[in-house]
């Protein structure tokens, strides 16, 4: 190895790393809403040990619990690897959430659904950001810098149009016009007439 290269890449770098794939994606949704899953998914199955008792949070829908956990924390992972389901996914854990209140000991006593609830609101509010590059810079009155933005053809505002100086616009016939009318309207009825 030379003095020029170095055999791994320093912290800063897959910091640097991370935070661009972090902000393409709904992050922070999806860490709530798979934390969020956690417990919801282990206080079923949980054995709390105060001294020589042992206290057993197992309750009837533990099964129901498991599942509920572990769609949770897989429509987390969703979030981050597939961001065009984030509707999908953030309506999917809100309702997981409200549902997990009566079947798992209160949603994981109140933290696991108040984690998948904000997670699901964060994934429904997440919107991509366009990079800063892509757009053109506009005044306040909705202009470009350069000046009033015209369509292909037309002339700026307060210039007179020349002739022959581009294509030329003919309207052509109305879709609805009917060349059978000569130009003339019928007012007996027609067919939607009540009389």
């Amino acid at each position: 190895m030379s003095a020029e290269t170095t055999g791994s890449r320093d912290f800063a770098y897959w910091r640097l790393r991370f935070r661009a794939w972090r902000h393409t994606r709904p992050f922070w949704a999806g860490l709530l809403t798979a934390l969020g899953g956690a417990p919801i998914a282990y206080f079923p199955y949980a054995n709390l040990k105060l001294g020589h008792l042992t206290l057993a949070m197992a309750t009837t829908a533990g099964a129901g619990s498991l599942i509920i956990g572990v769609l949770l924390v897989t429509l987390g992972l969703t979030m981050w690897y597939h961001q065009i389901v984030r509707v999908f996914a953030g309506v999917a854990s809100i309702l997981l959430a409200l549902v997990s209140i009566p079947v798992s000991n209160l949603g994981g006593f109140v933290v696991g659904f108040l984690l998948a609830l904000i997670g699901g609101c964060l994934a429904l509010s997440w919107a991509p950001g366009t990079p800063a590059g892509e757009q053109p810079a506009k005044h306040a009155a909705g202009r470009s810098p350069k000046g009033p933005e015209t369509p292909e053809g037309s002339a700026p505002y307060g210039t007179e149009p020349q002739l022959g100086a581009g294509p030329t616009y003919s309207p052509g016939p109305a879709p609805w016009s009917d060349d059978s009318t000569n130009g003339k309207v019928e007012a007996n009825g027609g067919r939607n007439s009540a009389g």
